[in-house]
């Protein structure tokens, strides 16, 4: 069986759920997911010039209303179940967790433990990150020793 570790910082759309299952086409896949819930206030302004490159002004006014820490939690309990049922329903094995501290080091952690043969990163666009390379899946290039795939998400 096939293990990949998938970072995610929202619940997985069916497009997305189907859009990892079936990238290995019939191989079975197990998935151990990671979810991230959304960054800290350093994070707003990054997320905030995204919205605008991408010319979503009504979401770059509202980053600084996402709720944050503690308060992000429960949501993200929440997504993340919802993530691993919808994995599940579509014939993979999935397991996972809601990181909030040092997400990089939790993803070589669990890589090493999964003997997981690649990581995925599910995320939206975040241009600024991207170019600057501080975006999750060009730093875990440098520090998983599998190969990294970088997908974007599927929106609502």
């Amino acid at each position: 069986m096939f293990t990949s570790v998938l970072m995610i910082e929202k619940p997985l759309t069916p497009e997305d759920v189907d859009f990892v299952t079936t990238l290995h086409g019939e191989e079975r896949i197990s998935f151990v997911v990671l979810l991230q819930p959304r960054g800290d206030q350093a994070d707003v302004l990054l997320r905030a010039i995204d919205d605008v490159a991408m010319g979503e002004l009504k979401e770059a006014v509202r980053e600084s209303e996402e709720p944050e820490g503690k308060e992000a939690r429960e949501p993200a309990e929440i997504g993340l179940e919802y993530s691993l049922r919808a994995l599940r329903e579509a014939g993979s094995e999935a397991v996972g967790q809601v990181i909030e501290d040092h997400p990089l080091d939790k993803l070589t952690t669990v890589v090493e433990e999964a003997g997981a043969d690649e990581v995925i990163v599910l995320t939206a666009p975040h241009y600024v990150e991207e170019f600057f390379h501080r975006d999750w899946a060009s730093r875990a290039r440098h520090k998983v020793g599998v190969p990294v795939l970088k997908l974007f998400a599927h929106s609502e």
